[in-house]
């Protein structure tokens, strides 16, 4: 007897949503909003919040195609997980996920990053940094757009239409109790925690249908300068980071500690090739004088403790570059 579509499965009301469609080439990702109180609500999943790299898995047929969140094709970075996609049964899907290692029980960023720098990674590296993938989403199957399904339906299917082994792994979810997950999930060392209306539709855009809670305060800069190193140091000193505030440039501080020396030396050399004249900062508190500027294209993930009432950082300490994200998309979050 053949495998029954999972497809067939779904509720009668579910599958009168379904949408025939053509394999997407791409699809913008839905983005959770940020918000500082986690509630307990029917009806609402929540989720781990994984510290990785946003991936979009794209299959058709004998092609597959993984890509990041502004649409960089990461194929060449993480062969193992085109591999785990090229040998499911399905042969037509979307699934949206994050690309995690692990440091100790806890995902790290930071650590990814020996991952992400690379292309073609020999395999020495592929087994001293593993990477696996969960998936969250999904957005097409076998010749139907699923965006429009609940997401809890959306849940169902993903379930069962892949084959969920390593490296590719489904996140799992709780119900209702949010509060209680978040106390959970911060002693616990994890990032934080998303919660989803679990009757949304899947939207390409920033929606308050998915929330994140933050364990840690972390978020995305954009470097607009750097300043000189002092004694032994190599590279740089620190980085003169901001945001964007209504299309300009905000001036949010210096971050000079999370640095090893093979990223002061690689994220020096880069630094070298952005430098102009200019600031380009134009709002928010006055950078220092003494810096060397750069054109605003590396993103940062800074971690702190909190906004002083100048608007600077606190605390502030490197992360990790990410290419996931376009600089005009950075805005201050808390």
């Amino acid at each position: 007897m053949a495998d029954r579509n999972p497809i067939d499965e779904l509720p009668a009301g579910a599958r009168a949503r379904l949408r025939r469609s053509a394999c997407p080439k791409w699809v913008a990702p839905m983005l959770a909003t940020l918000k500082e109180e986690p509630f307990t609500r029917k009806g609402w999943l929540f989720e781990p919040k994984l510290d990785g790299e946003r991936c979009l898995a794209l299959r058709c047929r004998a092609d597959v195609q993984l890509l990041s969140r502004n649409q960089k094709r990461l194929n060449d970075t993480y062969p193992e997980l085109v591999r785990a996609f090229r040998s499911q049964k399905a042969e037509r899907f979307a699934v949206d996920g994050e690309i995690v290692t692990f440091e100790g029980d806890v995902t790290s960023f930071s650590k990814l990053q020996q991952r992400m720098q690379v292309r073609h990674p020999p395999e020495e590296l592929l087994r001293k940094i593993p990477v696996w993938v969960y998936a969250f989403d999904l957005l097409h199957f076998d010749g139907y757009d699923t965006r429009q399904l609940p997401l809890r339906n959306r849940k169902e299917l993903l379930q069962k239409a892949l084959d969920f082994k390593d490296p590719l792994r489904f996140i799992e979810h709780r119900e209702t109790a949010g509060e209680a997950y978040y106390r959970e999930a911060c002693s616990k060392g994890w990032e934080g925690i998303i919660a989803k209306n679990g009757d949304s539709v899947y939207v390409s855009a920033r929606s308050r249908e998915w929330l994140k809670f933050k364990c840690t305060k972390e978020q995305e800069f954009v470097i607009g300068g750097y300043t000189d190193p002092k004694g032994q140091r190599i590279g740089f000193g620190a980085l003169l980071v901001g945001y964007y505030e209504a299309g300009k440039l905000a001036y949010a501080g210096k971050v000079g500690t999370g640095f090893d020396e093979e990223t002061l030396r690689r994220l020096g050399r880069q630094l070298a090739q952005l430098e102009t004249r200019t600031s380009p900062f134009a709002a928010g508190p006055s950078p220092p004088r003494a810096a060397h500027w750069v054109k605003p294209k590396l993103v940062a993930q800074i971690g702190f403790t909190e906004w002083t009432p100048e608007g600077k950082l606190r605390h502030p300490r490197f992360l990790g570059l990410r290419s996931d994200k376009r600089p005009e998309e950075v805005v201050r979050e808390q």
